[in-house]
């Protein structure tokens, strides 16, 4: 059987629910999160907002800066999830139950069964109809965009639905996806980071047609998963989607020998938590949308406060700076810690953009 995989990714998705519940906004650059007024940071932003730099995971004060105009709007998490409900119940009337979700604005489809023909390019053209329909579906009974790609495995479908946003559709043809992949930057692959680029880069392999046409060992330059590599070059992802719904989180705790409120103490303590998060993030090719900070006082009082964001986390400094933010936010480190706690939740896969930060110490 030819496989046939979408990849449905809701554009700009908290934004465009706020565009869509409040027609003032519509056309103008939307920023949810906190004001540039206070210590906060962007879970999402309008495609109007993207054009001045604007990206979730940004200080707000930076994305003030960047967008004088932009309108801050607060999140409001339960109306995006109730939105992710109706969304995904329309993915699955109309693409059937072999949905991978992986966001609450993405997922992935497996349609081979209701379009194979005689090749794979054939089978994968008879899904046009079907994304197109789905694309109409969701426009008509949600009122906001989708962007879908199609492909006959997962990395090349995300791809393409990376490929024209917003409100996009395209294919690659299991005939033309070497030829497709060759221009693309390295980043541009599944696992790819900014450490995995680097050393592609400093070895002169800086598209992925470089690494099609390398002919030297990939595990001397990215260890062990050089093999996967090269097959990603040329388009090759035998990855399965996952059906399963249990949620997945990577954590990290100290419990202190004596309790704590030291600044310099508490910050690295979260730096190392960091790095160790982000080393097993890396090593499963994960990002992930929610980061959150427990702690633990001396009477065994312990408390939790987490913050999600649109797009997926997957760098140290990341997920240092959003636990520095929380603990500074919620106040919690107003007396001595017994334990720190970081953690992450909402895996799904890296993306490849590098996010700009601004600051944090």
């Amino acid at each position: 059987m030819h496989r046939v995989i979408l990849h449905l990714d809701m554009d700009a998705f908290y934004a465009s629910v706020e565009q869509r519940d409040n027609p003032a906004l519509r056309g103008r650059p939307v920023i949810v999160g906190a004001p540039p007024t206070q210590r906060g940071v962007v879970a999402a932003a309008s495609y109007e907002a993207r054009k001045f730099g604007v990206r979730s995971a940004m200080p707000s004060v930076t994305a003030g800066r960047l967008c004088p105009a932009g309108v801050f709007v607060r999140p409001r998490m339960a109306a995006y999830q109730a939105e992710s409900r109706a969304i995904m119940a329309l993915v699955r009337e109309s693409a059937g139950e072999l949905i991978q979700q992986v966001s609450v604005d993405e997922a992935y489809a497996d349609v081979s069964a209701q379009a194979q023909a005689d090749s794979a390019d054939a089978s994968l053209e008879r899904a046009l109809p079907l994304a197109r329909a789905l694309k109409q579906l969701i426009r008509t009974q949600r009122q906001i965009t989708a962007t879908i790609g199609i492909a006959p495995n997962k990395l090349l479908a995300k791809l393409a639905s990376d490929f024209k946003k917003p409100d996009g559709l395209t294919l690659i043809h299991e005939s033309e996806k070497v030829a497709f992949l060759r221009p693309l930057p390295v980043r541009s692959l599944h696992g790819v980071g900014q450490v995995t680029e680097e050393n592609l880069v400093r070895a002169g392999l800086r598209t992925v047609g470089d690494l099609q046409d390398y002919s030297g060992d990939l595990r001397a330059l990215v260890g062990s998963w050089g093999p996967e590599l090269k097959r990603f070059s040329i388009g090759d992802d035998p990855r399965p989607l996952y059906l399963g719904d249990e949620v997945k989180s990577i954590s990290s705790e100290n419990t202190f020998l004596r309790d704590t409120d030291d600044r310099p103490t508490l910050r690295a303590c979260l730096r190392e938590q960091a790095a160790d998060i982000a080393a097993k993030l890396t090593q499963s090719r994960l990002g992930a949308l929610t980061v959150q900070v427990k702690v633990r006082y001396g009477d065994f009082t312990t408390l939790t406060r987490q913050i999600s964001v649109e797009e997926p986390l997957h760098e140290a400094r990341e997920i240092y700076r959003l636990g520095c933010w929380l603990l500074a936010r919620e106040r919690l480190v107003h007396r001595p810690l017994r334990l720190l706690g970081l953690g992450v939740s909402g895996l799904q896969e890296a993306c490849a953009r590098q996010l700009p930060l601004a600051f944090f110490s």
